[in-house]
């Protein structure tokens, strides 16, 4: 089991910046993939950027070249810089982390973090 815990929302106008943080309570080395997802109301939830263990990322279209997941081995915390932000990245942020525990791969979850982008 993990803990995840989010910080670094909050409100921002468009085309300001926003980081994210998500500590971990284990090593990101027992953490097989992190990554962020984001809610909005009446929207799907959706894969905003992902970090697997061996440093590969992985970003949703709407937000290549402005958004950076990153990594503090040493904090044991994740990151997500935000930088021109849109009235559409209005959300809540949720830190995610796939563990394998045991024969399975196991999805845990933060409290999230209100994002909002005032146009």
């Amino acid at each position: 089991q993990v803990q995840l815990v989010e910080s670094g929302g909050g409100l921002v106008q468009a085309g300001g910046s926003l980081r994210l943080s998500c500590a971990a309570s284990r090593s990101l080395f027992s953490i097989n993939a992190m990554g962020w997802y984001r809610q909005a109301p009446g929207k799907q939830r959706e894969l905003v950027a992902g970090l697997a263990s061996g440093g590969a990322t992985q970003y949703a279209d709407s937000v290549k070249g402005r958004f950076t997941i990153s990594r503090d081995n040493a904090k044991n915390t994740v990151y997500l810089q935000m930088n021109s932000l849109k009235p559409e990245d209005t959300a809540v942020y949720h830190c995610n982390a796939k563990i394998v525990t045991g024969p399975s791969l196991t999805d845990h979850w933060g409290q999230g973090t209100q994002v909002t982008v005032s146009s």
